[in-house]
């Protein structure tokens, strides 16, 4: 059977929830954020020593091009010195069918944000039809940056291919991991909240073509994955055992698509969260405009309660 999200304690309703993790319908509020195509701060300006220059470079492939501190062209590899996939959080013994964990230990004092980035053929027409401005949410990325706040980003292959610059910007940040979350958010069961399915001999593809979309970027990456919807059974973890990852649900489901508020987001995440809990957002802003809202009275809530953010690795304890 598949795995769905709990709802209890968003303030969505069901019918809400399943246009949420769709992604296709557009909620869209004044002063959305720039497109990829707008100039990005260096983060090394807004983030602690260690420079992320060195993290950052990249070697052109053939048929490709490489500029300093980005990726153009074609294709890219990355450069010498990056740890082999096997070496990395969440790496699992290839062929092995791979853990799903929620949480990570009731101990201690930190908690994980994760933030997906989801791209859907249907949000890519959006975009080119004009009918949103963006599906990055910059406000989040400055906030994180500016209070030096680690996070986890879930990343789509799609929206990587979107927003190139902004993904090296995320790769360029000591402080930020990232993980894969499919390459066109497609669902790996069915009835996974409307989403249109994956067909089973392509789940192994699709997942594989992510990571070595993202791989060029450098940056603090994981074998970390989540299915879109959170939806999985025993056929689509088979399909990715051959690829030796962990899967991440999250214990703490903030809602945050599609919400005409922030109050509930806040809610939703300071009612649920504990020591260990990978708590789920999303930086797709024009798909969830109210999370860089809440964020703020989140970060605030965690500080009150004792919580501190950590990358997913580290509340993982890899």
């Amino acid at each position: 059977m598949a795995k769905t999200v709990r709802i209890s304690l968003l303030a969505l309703s069901a019918g809400a929830l399943a246009g949420a993790l769709v992604l296709g319908v557009v909620v869209v509020r004044a002063g959305s954020a720039p497109d990829d195509r707008s100039p990005q701060p260096d983060p090394a300006a807004v983030w602690a020593t260690p420079s992320p220059v060195g993290d950052v470079r990249v070697t052109a492939a053939p048929g490709g091009s490489a500029t300093p501190g980005g990726v153009t062209g074609s294709a890219a590899t990355p450069s010498p010195g990056r740890p082999a996939p096997a070496d990395r959080p969440g790496a699992t013994r290839v062929g092995t069918r791979p853990p799903v964990v929620d949480h990570g230990p009731r101990t201690g004092d930190r908690v994980a944000l994760t933030f997906d980035a989801d791209m859907t053929d249907g949000m890519l027409a959006n975009l080119r039809a004009g009918r949103v401005r963006s599906y990055a949410n910059l406000r989040i990325i400055e906030l994180l940056e500016r209070e030096r706040v680690p996070a986890t980003f879930f990343l789509t292959g799609k929206w990587v291919e979107r927003y190139p610059a902004l993904t090296r910007r995320l790769a360029g940040n000591p402080g930020f991991e990232l993980a894969n979350h499919t390459y066109g958010h497609l669902a790996f069961t069915p009835d996974c909240h409307g989403l249109p399915r994956l067909p089973g001999h392509r789940m192994t593809e699709d997942v594989a073509r992510t990571f070595q979309v993202v791989e060029p970027y450098g940056g603090r990456q994981t074998r970390y994955f989540r299915f879109p919807g959170l939806c999985h059974d025993a056929a689509a973890l088979a399909a990715l055992a051959p690829l030796g990852l962990t899967v991440v649900d999250g214990d703490v489901v903030s809602g945050d698509p599609f919400a005409t508020a922030w109050r509930p987001i806040v809610d939703a995440v300071l009612s649920k969260v504990r020591p260990g809990s990978v708590v789920i957002l999303h930086v797709t802003e024009a798909n969830a405009a109210m999370t860089d809202e809440a964020l703020p009275h989140i970060l605030r809530g965690l500080r009150e309660r004792g919580l501190t953010p950590a990358p997913l690795s580290e509340v993982l304890g890899r």
